[in-house]
């Protein structure tokens, strides 16, 4: 019960702020190309497991509206880790493991995809769009794969180790090995995704 409350408490606060945060850049210039988005980012993560409209939002409405996207992505998987726990939970539910730092790797990464997204595509636009979308969607998508395995491995290395009946000391080849195999087949698949989506709502958008 507390945690639900908790939960509801955290969902509560933050339908207030993006309701001021939408009010602010007004409802027609976010809400319709978000719907969009994450309609197409839906369909997309049904063939790969990535932040597929996390990336779309920020390379779309910009990296700032992508960052907040991402945040709310966070708190789906740490709503979704808290109410119906898996064996690997504890990682994103600071409720599962009661450490802080669990709240750091359901959020941060998940924020910062939709951000580094958006922030390569504004970099590289000017000079060759198609570029920049292509190095958005998968810079943005390796951004998370990378940030999390990396928080797995620094702040819970010896209770996932566990988890997977693996020794500490092969834990670090065995997640550079995820990051080089399928994190860079998901980035890649990803950005395909990406990059049509991206296409077609930058014109709407546009």
């Amino acid at each position: 019960a507390i945690v639900l409350g908790v939960v509801l408490l955290t969902a509560s606060v933050v339908s207030v702020v993006s309701g001021k945060f939408i009010d602010r850049i007004g409802k027609t210039t976010f809400v319709a190309p978000a719907s969009i988005i994450m309609l197409v980012g839906l369909i997309g993560m049904f063939f790969v497991r990535t932040s597929v409209t996390v990336i779309i939002a920020g390379i779309v409405i910009g990296k700032k509206q992508g960052a907040f996207v991402g945040l709310v992505f966070g708190l789906c998987s740490l709503f979704t880790n808290t109410i119906t726990p898996t064996v690997s939970s504890f990682i994103f539910s600071p409720f599962i493991s009661g450490s802080f730092f669990s709240l750091i790797i359901v959020l941060v990464p998940r924020i910062l995809i939709g951000y580094v997204a958006g922030l390569i595509y504004e970099m590289i636009k000017n000079k060759n769009e198609t570029l920049g979308i292509i190095s958005g969607s998968f810079i943005g998508g390796l951004t998370n794969t990378i940030l999390v395995l990396l928080g797995i491995y620094l702040i819970f290395g010896e209770q996932y180790a566990a988890m997977l009946n693996m020794d500490i000391n092969v834990l670090l080849p065995y997640i550079l090995g995820i990051v080089s195999t399928q994190g860079l087949l998901e980035a890649i698949l990803g950005s395909i995704i990406s990059f049509m989506a991206s296409k077609v709502l930058l014109k709407l958008y546009k």
